[in-house]
């Protein structure tokens, strides 16, 4: 169980302190609640892209990552559809240097048009080798224009093209800071052997003058029902087929996600998981299979994918997958194999609320999502889950109709 405390800065910055008295280490996380979801059709990638620029360095300190090496720390950051979030982890004795770093970019950060110009290069270079360049890059945007049509989620998080970023205007960049980088669109978080107090005492001191513009965060567009089947079909220079399916599913706050989060490791979690024995050991049909659940706050996807070995027909690929569909419809889980995922999901629980770094980001997540308390309910809302719950979720969401269905054709197959 994590033990926290909470506060709300005048400014309406959430401080959340979880004292560790074991650890002889700090974990500062600061997340932002912008992410690709933020963004607009036209003007996709700035939320990645800021990513970026927050390491550039601001107007008084140019350089963010010496400061940190100094202290003996180390620090990262992820973006994604949802949210951005930034790290760093440092002696105890040190964090007040966090505070002091964190709290300069928020307000202080370094657009210039060179700094922009920089970060815009280096981010259009990740797009063209990780998505454009690189075999199956993009399959994730394939699929998720084709199962998303209003909903934001349509894209990915490095945005539609590196045209859009290559685009952005100086002024729209600038914008998108004031409107998002603010306290009250903010979540520290703090594990370490600190007393609370001490955190927000730190929090108030370096946080708590940084006025707060209140801007208003443009609503969610959201997702219709689908109600018929989608398919696309693309060839491509790679060395096998891929088969995707995708399926709506319930926002992260539902039972729903969790229900498609132990199916999925009941499916995949592992080599002796349902997928790999049967479709690969037993069948040999595929030389890697897999499905997860996107893990979005919204409403996400339940995704299986495999990619065919060359005896395999698409054909045969997808029966093969609606097979094992089926089979969880009727219910044919055995207790051993359930027990077996519950068992997988609480030891990793346990075993994260070990290190700092995942229970200060751990809290601050929860908080994003609206459901704080939820960090210690997690653990028991899996254990209540059963085979009944299993077959009733997979009877309703792993239909015909709310599937997309992407081939990723290897050419002359």
């Amino acid at each position: 169980m994590i033990k926290y405390d909470i506060t709300t800065l005048s400014n309406g910055l959430t401080v959340i302190a979880n004292h560790d008295y074991a650890s002889q280490m700090a974990a500062v996380n600061i997340l932002y609640k912008v992410g690709a979801r933020n963004e607009q059709p036209h003007c996709t990638g700035l939320a990645h892209l800021f990513e970026h620029l927050m390491f550039r360095g601001t107007h008084q300190i140019p350089d963010f990552d010496t400061p940190v090496q100094m202290a003996c720390g180390e620090n990262n950051a992820f973006t994604n559809n949802d949210y951005t979030d930034f790290y760093i982890t440092l002696p105890k004795e040190n964090i007040e240097t966090a505070f002091w770093l964190e709290s300069d970019r928020m307000t202080g950060l370094n657009l210039s048009e060179e700094a922009c110009q920089i970060e815009k290069r280096v981010v259009i270079e990740e797009f063209r080798q990780r998505y454009l360049n690189q075999p199956y890059g993009d399959t994730n945007m394939l699929l998720r224009a084709m199962a998303y049509k209003v909903h934001p989620y349509r894209w990915a998080t490095i945005g539609m093209s590196p045209d859009h970023i290559e685009k952005a205007s100086i002024e729209e960049i600038h914008d998108f800071y004031r409107r998002f980088y603010h306290p009250s669109n903010a979540i520290l978080s703090v594990s370490g052997d600190i007393p609370s107090q001490e955190v927000f005492r730190l929090a108030e001191k370096w946080f708590g003058s940084i006025e707060d513009p209140k801007y208003e965060i443009r609503p969610i567009p959201q997702e219709p029902e689908q109600k018929e089947a989608r398919r696309e079909v693309v060839e491509r220079d790679v060395p096998a087929t891929n088969i995707t399916i995708a399926f709506h599913m319930g926002d992260r706050l539902s039972k729903e996600f969790f229900l498609g989060d132990i199916t999925s490791d009941l499916l995949a979690g592992g080599d002796s998981a349902r997928l790999y024995d049967r479709l690969i050991k037993q069948r040999s049909l595929f030389a890697t299979v897999n499905a997860y659940i996107s893990g979005d706050v919204d409403e996400g996807m339940f995704i299986f994918t495999c990619q065919l070995l060359p005896t395999t027909s698409e054909d045969e690929a997808e029966q093969a997958i609606w097979k094992e569909i089926e089979d969880l419809q009727r219910g044919n889980i055995s207790d051993y194999e359930l027990e077996k995922v519950k068992n997988k999901f609480e030891a990793n629980t346990l075993f994260g609320e070990l290190n700092v770094m995942n229970k200060a980001m751990n809290l601050g997540y929860y908080s994003m999502i609206g459901d704080l308390s939820l960090i210690n309910r997690e653990v028991d809302i899996y254990r209540s889950l059963s085979k009944d719950d299993i077959a009733r979720f997979s009877q309703n969401i792993f239909r015909k109709e709310n599937s997309s269905t992407l081939i990723y054709r290897a050419k002359n197959r």
